[in-house]
C-alpha cells in the first residue's frame, strides 16, 4: 500500500504562486492601492479598493454539515474541495473561510486549514499566529478592560458599580484556570478587588463584531455600543462613555482587511476572522464575504459545526444584519459519522454495518428539513473515506433520494478538485435555478425568550426551555432597555441536537436549560449559555500541544 502522507507534508509539497498572481485570477491589480502583501504568499485586500468595485453580487454557497462527531466530517476540507472543483468546471470561485484559533491548534480539534489535497496554504502560517488578526482583537479587547479598571481607579467617575462589570478579559488559547478570578489584588496601589473571568478570544463580543462590522465607521460604533457594565441603579455604562471605540477602532486598523491566500490547486482563499459556533455565531467576516461575492462569480463559506448551530447563526443573525442571502446549502456528511450517530463505537467504524448507518439517518434527515425551515435549497456532500463499503454508500446515496435531496460521493481528500466535479456541477445548477424563497426562523418582534423556544423547538426538537427567574428577568430588563428585536446566539455543545454531548442521533421531547444570557450590545445580538458549555474552553488530558514540537530541521511537526 501507498504511503499516505500526512496534510502537513502534502502542504509542505505545494507549489504556491506569488499572492499578485493569484489576486490577479480575481481581477485584483497589482497595485498599492488594491492589496498589501504580507510576504510572498499572503495579502490583505484593502478596503479603499473594495469600496470601488461595482460588479453584481455572485452566488453565495452555504457548506455546513451534520452533527459532529470525533470520526470526523470534513467541513473546512469539503468547501475548499468545491470551490476547487468549481473552478475546475470553469466558474470563478473564492472560498471564504475563517481564520484557526490556537485554542483548538493546540487542544484537541487541530487546525483549520482542510486536509489531504483539499488544503488552504501556507498551512503553518494560518494554524499559527497567520497575520496577526486575532492577537489585535485579543490586544483592542483587553485595552478595554483595562480602561473600565483604570476608570474605577481614578475616582470612578461614571460610577460604575464594581459588582456589575460585565465585561470580561480574554485570551486566545484553552485556559481553564481563568474562567473565574480576582483581580486588583494588593492594596490602594493596585485598585479595587472585584471579581473577574477570561473568555476564549473567538467567544468575545470584540470577534463578533468585527465580523459583523461593514466598515471601519460601523466597527468603531458597534464598539461604542458595548455594554461594559452597569450603575449602582442598573444604568448601562457604555465603551464610549470611556471614550474607548477610537483607540479600540485604531489596534483593528489592519486587521478589518480581509486576508487573500490560495489552495493548494492555486485558487484564491479570503481567511478573515473566526468566532465559534458552539459558544459565538461561527462565521467568516462579512468584509471577506462581501469581497468575495464582488470579486468571484460563486463564493463557498462555511458555518461552524453542525447545521444546528452555525448555519442557523449564519441565517438568523450573519443574514439578518448583513442582507446577505445563500443561493444554496450543502450539507457535509460522512457515513463513519453517521454510525456513531447509529450507536457504533469510534473503534469499530471502519466495520461495514448497514444496519447502524441507517439509524444514524435521522441525524442528516433532520439537518435537511432544518435547512428547508428557512426556505433555501439543499444537498449533501459525502465525504468519502476508503473504509466506505459499496453498500454504506448506496444506502447513503438512496436515502438522500428518497428525501428529495441529491447527494454527490466526494473524494476531494486524495483527488483533490477531481474529487468534487459532480458535486461542483450540482451545486451550480441549483444556485442558477434557485428562487428567492428565503425567510428567517423568527421576526424581529418576538419576544426575546419566544425566540429561544423557537429555535430550542424547531432546530433541537426540544419539548421545552427552562430558565430560572434570574434568567427570565434579565431577559425583560433586555427588552425593557430596547433590545427586544436583537437575534439571539446560542451557546451549547456542539456535539448533540441537546445538552447533553453522549446523546447521538436525532434526539426528540428533550429540555434545553438557560444557565446564563448576556447582552451583546455592541455585536447585536443576545448571548444564551445553555448546559454546560464554557465560554473560556480547557485542554484535554492529552492536549495537541504535547506531540508539536519543531525537529531537527527546524520544521514543525505535530500540529495536526
Amino acid at each position: 500500500m501507498a504511503e499516505v502522507k500526512s496534510d502537513i507534508q502534502i502542504a509542505r509539497e505545494a507549489k504556491m504562486q506569488p499572492i499578485k498572481d493569484i489576486l490577479s485570477k480575481v481581477g485584483v491589480p497589482d497595485e498599492n492601492f488594491a492589496f498589501s502583501p504580507m510576504g510572498r504568499h499572503i495579502a490583505k485586500i484593502n478596503l479603499e479598493y473594495l469600496n470601488t468595485l461595482k460588479k453584481e453580487n455572485g452566488k453565495l454557497i452555504l457548506v455546513t454539515a451534520i452533527t459532529p462527531t470525533p470520526a470526523g466530517e470534513g467541513k473546512t476540507t469539503t468547501s475548499v474541495g468545491l470551490n476547487d472543483g468549481l473552478n475546475k468546471i470553469g466558474k470563478k470561485s473564492i472560498v471564504c473561510l475563517r481564520e484557526p484559533s490556537l485554542g483548538p491548534s493546540f487542544g484537541m480539534k487541530g487546525g483549520a486549514a482542510g486536509g489531504g489535497y483539499a488544503q488552504v496554504v501556507p498551512m503553518e502560517q494560518i494554524n499559527l499566529h497567520f497575520t496577526g488578526d486575532f492577537h489585535a482583537i485579543t490586544s483592542a479587547h483587553n485595552l478595554l478592560s483595562a480602561l473600565i479598571d483604570n476608570h474605577i481607579y481614578w475616582g470612578n467617575k461614571l460610577n460604575i458599580d464594581v459588582r456589575r462589570v460585565v465585561w470580561r478579559r480574554v485570551m486566545d488559547m484553552n485556559d481553564r484556570s481563568l474562567r473565574s478570578i480576582i483581580v486588583d489584588l494588593g492594596g490602594v496601589a493596585n485598585g479595587y478587588p472585584r471579581q473577574d473571568s477570561f473568555d476564549i478570544t473567538v467567544a468575545s463580543e470584540l470577534m463578533a463584531i468585527f465580523c459583523l462590522a461593514t466598515d471601519l465607521k460601523d466597527l468603531e460604533n458597534r464598539i461604542g455600543n458595548i455594554t461594559i457594565g452597569y450603575t449602582r441603579d442598573k444604568q448601562s455604562i457604555y465603551a464610549k462613555d470611556l471614550n474607548a471605540q477610537g483607540p479600540m477602532t485604531v489596534l483593528l486598523k489592519e486587521a478589518i482587511r480581509p486576508n487573500v491566500t490560495q489552495t493548494l490547486e492555486n485558487n484564491p482563499a479570503i481567511i478573515h476572522g473566526g468566532p465559534f459556533a458552539n459558544i459565538a455565531h461561527g462565521c467568516n467576516s462579512v468584509i471577506a464575504t462581501k469581497a468575495g461575492l464582488k470579486l468571484s462569480d460563486y463564493v463557498v463559506t462555511e458555518a461552524g459545526f453542525g447545521a444546528d448551530l452555525g448555519a442557523e447563526k449564519f441565517l438568523n443573525i450573519k443574514c439578518r444584519k448583513s442582507g446577505l442571502k445563500p443561493d444554496c446549502v450543502v450539507i457535509v456528511a460522512t457515513i463513519r459519522a453517521l454510525k456513531m450517530h447509529g450507536g457504533v463505537n469510534k473503534e469499530d467504524l471502519k466495520k461495514e454495518n448497514v444496519s447502524a448507518l441507517k439509524d444514524g439517518l435521522v441525524n442528516l434527515r433532520r439537518h435537511i428539513n432544518n435547512i428547508r425551515k428557512f426556505g433555501l435549497p439543499v444537498t449533501v456532500a459525502v465525504n468519502h473515506f476508503i473504509t466506505d463499503s459499496e453498500d454504506e454508500m448506496k444506502t447513503l446515496l438512496d436515502f438522500c433520494e428518497t428525501q428529495g435531496v441529491k447527494a454527490s460521493k466526494c473524494t476531494h481528500w486524495s483527488n483533490g478538485s477531481e474529487g468534487t466535479i459532480e458535486l461542483a456541477k450540482n451545486v451550480a445548477d441549483i444556485c442558477e435555478d434557485k428562487k428567492d424563497t428565503f425567510k428567517f426562523l423568527y421576526e424581529d418582534d418576538l419576544p426575546l425568550f419566544k425566540k429561544i423556544e423557537k429555535i430550542a423547538q424547531e432546530m433541537y426538537s426540544a419539548s421545552e426551555v427552562v430558565a430560572d427567574t434570574k434568567v427570565r428577568q434579565q431577559l425583560k430588563e433586555f427588552e425593557e432597555k430596547g433590545y427586544g428585536k436583537l437575534p439571539v446566539c446560542i451557546a451549547k455543545t456542539q456535539y448533540s441536537f441537546s445538552t447533553d454531548p453522549n446523546l447521538k442521533g436525532a434526539p426528540t421531547g428533550h429540555v434545553l436549560p438557560v444557565r446564563e444570557v448576556r447582552l451583546s450590545s455592541g455585536a447585536e445580538f443576545i448571548v444564551v449559555v445553555c448546559g454546560e458549555i464554557m465560554t473560556m474552553p480547557g485542554l484535554p488530558r492529552v492536549p495537541a500541544a504535547d506531540s508539536i514540537n519543531l525537529n531537527d530541521k527546524g520544521e514543525i511537526e505535530g500540529l495536526f
